[in-house]
């Protein structure tokens, strides 16, 4: 088994992506309309980004759960596609390490949906990649566990660093396995690189990591990119911004991000997130940089500048915080937010009927699913209100909002993605100590080819599309990566222009294969209970194909 892994490994990092990008989005290019203008019925794009999840830890056994008494249950349609999880064989003979003795095996195991709170699991660059174990797969408890809390422990396994092969199932994660169920979900999407939430914010909205233009604090989150270049493999925070640690290892990016390049075509944006409001003072008395609420998980504060991908770049910075002159201004150029708002002006610019075309949004930290500080039900509770209030707008039938996640949080994942970008610094691991591939790093750098320090693709994670022209029911297969979502906006409002340098965007595979944008699309709305994620109304075309199906089924009975 070892030897058919390491093979599998060695044709990831020499074949990279199974499918042609251009390929796969000749279809989507084909009309493509005037620059600033959508290509397809999508005018409103959101844009969700979560933190710290693996697919398998939220998804390993869809669409099958426990189902035990007294909690939310998850019954699936009867033609609800399988997906790429925990086989039987994966969670009755997995091959990791046992973490008490170094022997035998640590098989995955269900988490109560009591036990929503747990540990932070460790998620660096570097460990994230000898937890791979060249494409084995099998050292999540010896690199990347961390033991504990969690109330009512059995199995025994989570007071140990075996904790991270834990899961939820549909009777904790209730609303995101009922959006999979309604409309569309991948099981073969992955961080662009490995590492933790910087890395990921960066990817999200520029899809490059290199190019640090300059340091604040020394660069302990950094490894040398060649060519006089630095790359973030860690999480510093954005020098300038009023709220960032004057203790801690600072970086500004250079290079573009797409918010210059929707800038650039007219197209309306925003970065909306929890606590960048200063003026706020929360219902405990908190305000300014330490704004904090609580969680099952306890109090933390709302905005984390590591968090906030525009912020680290002058362009799109906006570092004092200030606020948007009005209302009407949200999403707009030459106001002195400068696209950068709080989580609350996105419902007012809304409900105002000044809805941007695209919306990077970022929950209060006690509800962005951030294990130690956060929880499932917490964040649960964040995404149902959320998309509850947009299926109440008349924008909602020409709005899409992408669901995915910073990284993996050393959570166990069981599939090994495609290597399309390889790396040799001291931190790399995937294959040896200082190697994640052996060859020359494939991507070309803001200062020239061969930026390391970006290995990727990292570890598996969730990707959902909600919305009317979503497909429903639907489990998509295709190789995609965070990048995807900047090769969406770029397809549908940019005609197809990249952001270049060396950005993860020219090879990322689309997001279309998720959409059926020619399906009936009236009255498609699935509203959910925000605390426990049960259905509140359906009237979504997936309940009628369901019923078609099992009609199908009697007959043939």
């Amino acid at each position: 088994m070892r030897r058919i892994l390491a093979a599998t490994l060695m044709v990831a990092m020499t074949f990279g992506p199974l499918m042609t990008p251009g390929l796969a989005s000749a279809a989507f290019n084909s009309a493509a309309a005037p620059t600033g203008h959508p290509s397809t019925p999508i005018k409103h794009l959101v844009i969700i980004f979560q933190e710290n999840v693996s697919f398998d830890h939220y998804f390993g056994t869809y669409p099958t759960a426990l189902n035990p008494l007294g909690q939310p249950p998850f019954h699936p349609f009867p033609n609800t596609p399988s997906v790429n999880g925990l086989s039987t064989a994966l969670r009755t003979a997995n091959p990791n390490l046992n973490p008490a003795n170094g022997t035998g095996a640590t098989n995955p195991f269900r988490l109560d949906r009591s036990q929503a709170v747990t540990s932070d699991q460790d998620h660096d660059y570097g460990p994230e990649q000898a937890a791979f174990d060249g494409g084995v797969m099998d050292l999540f408890p010896l690199h990347v566990g961390t033991p504990g809390p969690l109330p009512t422990p059995p199995p025994a396994v989570v007071a140990t660093t075996g904790l991270n092969l834990g899961y939820y199932d549909g009777n904790t994660v209730t609303a995101l396995w009922n959006y999979a169920q309604y409309y569309a979900m991948s099981d073969n999407s992955y961080s662009t690189t490995f590492g933790p939430s910087t890395p990921g914010a960066l990817n999200l909205v520029s899809g490059q990591t290199n190019g640090v233009a300059s340091t604040l604090n020394g660069t302990g989150d950094e490894v040398d990119g060649m060519n006089g270049s630095l790359t973030v493999i860690g999480d510093p925070d954005p020098i300038g911004d009023v709220c960032s640690n004057p203790m801690r290892n600072q970086v500004q990016m250079g290079g573009k991000n797409i918010g210059d390049l929707l800038n650039a075509a007219g197209v309306t944006w925003g970065s909306f997130m929890g606590g960048f409001n200063l003026s706020i003072v929360n219902h405990n008395g908190t305000q300014g940089c330490n704004r904090s609420s609580k969680g099952l998980a306890g109090t933390t504060n709302d905005y984390i500048p590591h968090h906030a991908w525009f912020q680290y770049y002058a362009s799109t910075a906006n570092p004092m915080h200030l606020r948007p002159s009005s209302v009407t201004n949200i999403g707009k150029s030459g106001d002195s937010a400068n696209h950068e708002y709080d989580l609350n002006d996105f419902y007012a610019a809304v409900s105002a009927g000044n809805f941007p075309a695209v919306s990077f949004i970022k929950a209060q930290a006690y509800q962005d699913g951030h294990a130690g500080y956060s929880d499932p039900l917490d964040e649960q509770k964040f995404i149902v209100h959320l998309i509850n209030f947009l299926e109440g707008q008349p924008e909602w039938t020409n709005t899409a909002v992408v669901i995915l996640y910073d990284d993996s949080d050393g959570w166990y994942d069981h599939q090994l993605g495609q290597i399309v970008n390889q790396s040799q610094t001291s931190p790399d691991a995937l294959n040896g100590p200082g190697f994640c591939g052996h060859a020359t790093p494939m991507l070309a750098g803001p200062s020239g080819p061969n930026a390391q320090g970006r290995c990727g693709y990292g570890p598996r994670q969730p990707l959902l599309v909600v919305g009317p022209y979503a497909k429903h029911n639907s489990v998509d297969h295709t190789l995609t990566d965070q990048t995807s979502v900047l090769r969406f906006i770029e397809d549908n409002w940019l005609g197809g222009q990249r952001i270049g340098h060396g950005s993860f965007d020219a090879i990322a595979s689309p997001l279309n294969r998720m959409f059926d944008f020619r399906q009936n699309i009236q009255n498609d709305l699935v509203i959910l209970n925000e605390n426990t994620g049960e259905v509140v109304f359906a009237s979504s075309p997936a309940i009628a194909a369901a019923k078609a199906y099992s009609a199908t089924l009697k007959q043939r009975r």
